[in-house]
């Protein structure tokens, strides 16, 4: 989580030195190129800042709510955020790997679930032994909660 926290607070003090450096001096130099009702430069610095703006605010309401995280509340007996899970797959008889992660950390290449993707609310809550279905797309596929590892035992 502490990964999270850094790459938001990085992603935020770049928008807000873009915001307070950067965006004002090209706003400066359209408005120096006369007739703002037809300056594309300054209509599109305006959108950039506009959608800075609405992003900065984005951020920061997610660190505030990573910062609300009560470590004392995630479960350390079934999967939840930070665990790590071995599922059996019945169709292909192969194992997979998933960590739970937010929503930021995801990348399925690298085996990162977010908790809020089909595939991470499936697992939410399970214990080794449970049957997990996970319903895509393409179908249904039932799987196997094979080991847990929880945050818990992974930050210690």
């Amino acid at each position: 989580m502490i990964d999270v926290r850094k790459k938001l607070q990085e992603e935020l003090n770049t928008i807000e030195h873009e915001l307070r450096v950067e965006l004002p001096k090209e706003i400066l130099r359209a408005r120096e190129l006369g007739d703002l009702s037809e300056n594309a430069e300054y209509k599109s610095a305006k959108e950039r800042q506009s959608y800075l703006e609405g992003r900065k605010a984005q951020l920061q309401q997610r660190l505030a709510a990573l910062s609300l995280v009560n470590m004392d509340k995630i479960p350390a007996d079934r999967a939840a955020y930070g665990s790590k899970v071995t599922l059996y797959d019945f169709d292909t008889e192969k194992e997979i790997e998933y960590r739970l992660v937010s929503p930021e950390e995801s990348d399925i290449s690298r085996g990162l679930i977010s908790i809020s993707s089909p595939i991470g609310r499936s697992i939410m809550g399970k214990m080794p032994g449970d049957t997990i279905e996970i319903v895509s797309p393409s179908g249904s596929r039932e799987y196997e909660l094979r080991s847990l590892i929880t945050i818990h035992e992974i930050e210690n």
